[in-house]
């Protein structure tokens, strides 16, 4: 879209919101540990955005977004010198759908076990495991964290093969797997 009034201009920031802006508060709220610090970060990185032209962002928006976001968390952890954690992970049920209750605990304690794997992991493996979680490419990755994507590529495997040897992984992803679902409704992703 290439907006020439301000109209087609805030119609754009706007689908760009619909559709990034809850990946980015989970990934926010990954980096930063707190939902309240995660929603200031995505909001500044919206803020940024309204300042962005379309034509120059074209399809690397999401890339772009996520950079931004990640660089002002960055920038708050360093400021506060916070380690980072993933100690909370945005499991809510989805209202609108109603699900069985006994499932949603079940999902927020494998998922809060999982969490707690992966914080085990190194920072750049964590991050690159983060990205790749909400099904970003190794390229999209590498732009996102200023890795190369060789890098990104070896973090990815690295954090993998970490998890695969965990027996408490093993177990929990042979229980999604059993289950077939991770959060939401989607099929079980190998880890």
């Amino acid at each position: 879209m290439t907006p020439a009034e301000p109209s087609d201009r805030r119609a754009w920031v706007l689908s760009v919101l619909d559709e990034h802006e809850a990946r980015l508060t989970r990934f926010a709220a990954r980096l930063l540990g707190d939902d309240d610090a995660a929603r200031d970060v995505v909001q500044h990185a919206f803020l940024r955005l309204c300042d962005e032209s379309p034509d120059r962002l074209n399809d690397r928006v999401a890339p772009w977004l996520f950079t931004v976001c990640r660089n002002r968390a960055v920038d708050m952890l360093r400021a506060q010198k916070r380690i980072t954690s993933l100690e909370k992970l945005d499991v809510r049920a989805d209202v609108s759908k109603e699900p069985d209750p006994a499932v949603v605990v079940e999902k927020q304690e494998l998922y809060g076990r999982l969490n707690g794997l992966v914080a085990e992991l190194p920072a750049n493996q964590r991050e690159a495991i983060d990205l790749w979680a909400e099904g970003f490419s190794n390229a999209e990755i590498a732009q996102i964290t200023g890795h190369n994507e060789g890098n990104v590529r070896v973090l990815v495997h690295r954090a993998l093969k970490s998890l695969r040897r965990h027996p408490l992984a093993r177990q929990l992803l042979g229980e999604a797997a059993q289950t077939g679902r991770t959060q939401g409704n989607e099929p079980a992703k190998r880890v």
